[in-house]
């Protein structure tokens, strides 16, 4: 029983696909027809203007300094130092 039905489901598939075969190669067909391969337009009567964009101002040129060292210090002793402030209160 189990095996008419696995059948009767992959004849099932098999006509669907053969049925939505033909739809899908018209597709491509009519998709293939479409316009030429070369557009022509026609600017006599229009006139056509355009400017260029860019930002207003001067541009400035900056040479970068050479790298300095951090001011910021790292405390390797902040845990005892700490410790030691709490003693003192």
């Amino acid at each position: 029983m189990q095996k008419a039905i696995s059948k009767f489901i992959s004849q099932l598939l098999v006509f669907t696909a053969l049925m939505a075969a033909p739809s899908m190669w018209a597709g491509t067909v009519e998709a293939q027809d479409g316009p030429p391969s070369e557009t022509t337009y026609d600017f006599e009567d229009d006139l056509v203007t355009g400017d260029l964009v860019r930002p207003d101002g001067e541009q400035l040129i900056v040479r970068r300094r050479g790298r300095r060292a951090s001011l910021i210090q790292i405390r390797e002793h902040f845990i005892p130092e700490m410790l030691k402030s709490v003693e003192d209160l």
